[in-house]
């Protein structure tokens, strides 16, 4: 059992019901169900309707001398005698993971789990 508070739970489901994930299903015995297919609720959705669609990662103090030896200039961009484009280079490392991670979650829906339990209880099941 999780050990998680009635009122932040709560909550989660109340952002999860805005958004079209679950609806309350009335009644002695009601609750929530999923409001669409398991196959169409995908884990990224789930994750940014509790916590939000905030950037995971942010240059801070972007004029330090230590953010100036982590960025690149792309030479294509530089204007003569003006500015280039700074890039930072750990800033293109982290987009370029969250890009991914984000289509990972993408990709692994409610029903991706549901079947990998089923498959699990059934393996456990026939060992027996």
């Amino acid at each position: 059992m999780l050990s998680v508070s009635e009122s932040y739970l709560s909550k989660i489901m109340s952002k999860l019901r805005q958004d079209g994930i679950v609806h309350a299903v009335p009644g002695v015995k009601g609750g929530y169900e999923l409001a669409r297919p398991a196959g169409e609720i995908t884990f990224l959705e789930v994750i940014q309707t509790i916590e939000g669609r905030q950037r995971m990662f942010d240059c801070s103090n972007v004029n330090s001398q230590q953010h100036q030896l982590l960025t690149e200039v792309k030479d294509d961009e530089r204007i003569p005698n003006g500015p280039g484009k700074d890039e930072c280079v750990v800033k293109k490392v982290m987009d370029g993971a969250e890009q991914h991670l984000h289509q990972y979650l993408k990709d692994h829906t409610i029903q991706t789990v549901l079947d990998a339990v089923a498959k699990n209880c059934h393996n456990k099941a026939n060992k027996k």
